[in-house]
């Protein structure tokens, strides 16, 4: 039986060039494994606290050197001479450490890092994939690609933050790449011949100057068929609205421009998209705290229409069981670094899926070349994963990661049910 001998934090840098923690955690038998805490730029009020300096003098105060203080001068004594196989134990070790609610002391930012550091170096302590020692049954997630940015992922004038596409008959994982591959470029054909840029935004989906999501839908659409795959049948389209950015104080909210409507009004909008276009997701439709919306849009278009919750559950127990309890969503966003351990994470998972909720394991905007949540995906046997683009090696990354996966389970590989 393994022993942890050591546990080192550092600060490292994300996508976006920001501070982020990593940590390390060592064994008495040679084995040592990393892990990268991300960060989100769209971030819900009840997320797990994740711990910046505040130093305007040190990466103008969002460098990490608290969190990994915290890491090295008191994580690790802590965690020394523990079992990393014990995932609960050494996590509530962190929790019990941290000792408040939100991961406030100790930063969420340096719980994760050394909570999923340990379960990889647990994983290699017994020879196993990463996967294999996470989970009993597996399948492969079908990818939520981002090519069209909006919102606080971008500099347009789109409202939604992330217009995504889904490949819902691919055979196999190279072959939901493939068919998001032949998408994405020929949507960059189609903006480039309307002389629009083809950068891209934080997740690797473009940026084009659109005004409006209708013209941003219509791209797409017109990209599937281009692809000569069939809209609503080899390829769906999935929305993050990301609704937290877009209400104003009396409950309005600004989906189609800068004019703010009632939710009944948001309602009819949404109704009419799905009417037009093939949309069989929408995440984040309405605030975190707009509870009765949720319970209104899940009754009105839930049996036909995934709705994502990820502001709304911030991957928190207490949250979902409200969630449950009061019919708002039938999804969820899982982002481990939203509660900060993989205990809690895992928890999350299981009293969603206990409850026919379907769950998304996802990126965040500010990312790194980590891969965990790859491995998370399929020993989770989670419908689907959300990781970007196929641009931006912090995203392919991910997907070159369940790439090998797929090659590992051979024969007995096989794509979950969306």
């Amino acid at each position: 039986m393994a022993k942890i001998t050591n546990v080192k934090g550092r600060q490292v840098f994300d996508s976006r060039g920001n501070p982020t923690v990593e940590a390390e955690v060592f064994l008495d038998n040679d084995i040592s494994a990393t892990a990268i805490s991300p960060s989100g730029a769209s971030t819900g009020a009840f997320e797990a606290h994740e711990l910046r300096d505040q130093d305007k003098n040190s990466f103008l105060g969002k460098s990490v050197k608290k969190a990994v203080e915290n890491i090295n001068k008191k994580i690790g004594s802590s965690l020394k001479g523990l079992d990393p196989a014990d995932q609960s134990k050494i996590d509530k070790v962190l929790l019990d450490l941290d000792g408040s609610e939100n991961k406030k002391n100790l930063g969420a930012n340096a719980t994760l890092a050394v909570s999923l550091a340990n379960s990889k170096s647990a994983a290699l302590s017994v020879k196993k994939p990463l996967y294999k020692n996470l989970g009993k049954s597996f399948s492969l997630p079908n990818p939520l690609m981002n090519i069209i940015n909006g919102g606080a992922h971008a500099d347009n004038d789109l409202n939604i933050q992330e217009f995504m596409i889904r490949p819902d008959s691919a055979k196999n994982f190279m072959d939901a790449v493939e068919k998001c591959f032949l998408v994405i470029q020929n949507l960059k054909s189609l903006l480039k011949s309307k002389k629009m840029l083809t950068n891209v935004g934080d997740e690797g989906g473009f940026a084009p100057s659109i005004n409006t999501n209708e013209e941003a839908l219509e791209l797409i659409v017109n990209a599937i068929e281009k692809s000569k795959l069939t809209p609503g049948k080899d390829v769906v389209i999935c929305l993050d609205v990301a609704a937290n950015e877009l209400i104003n104080k009396e409950g309005q909210y600004s989906i189609q421009s800068s004019n703010f409507i009632s939710v009944d009004d948001v309602v009819s909008y949404y109704k009419k998209l799905i009417s037009n276009f093939p949309i069989k997701s929408i995440e984040d439709p309405f605030a975190e705290e707009d509870w009765e919306s949720w319970k209104k849009i899940t009754n009105e278009i839930g049996k036909d229409v995934q709705i994502v919750g990820d502001d709304l559950f911030v991957t928190n127990v207490k949250r979902l069981e409200k969630g449950i309890k009061e019919k708002s969503a039938n999804c969820i966003l899982i982002k481990p670094n939203q509660i900060g351990t993989l205990t809690e994470t895992m928890d999350v998972v299981n009293l969603a899926q206990k409850n026919g909720y379907k769950t998304i394991i996802s990126h965040r905007s500010g990312d790194t070349e980590d891969t965990f949540i790859s491995d998370l995906a399929v020993a989770t046997n989670s419908s689907q994963i959300k990781t970007g683009s196929l641009a931006r090696s912090e995203r392919v990354a991910k997907y070159n990661r369940l790439l090998r996966i797929e090659e590992d389970l051979g024969n007995s590989a096989k794509m979950a049910k969306v």
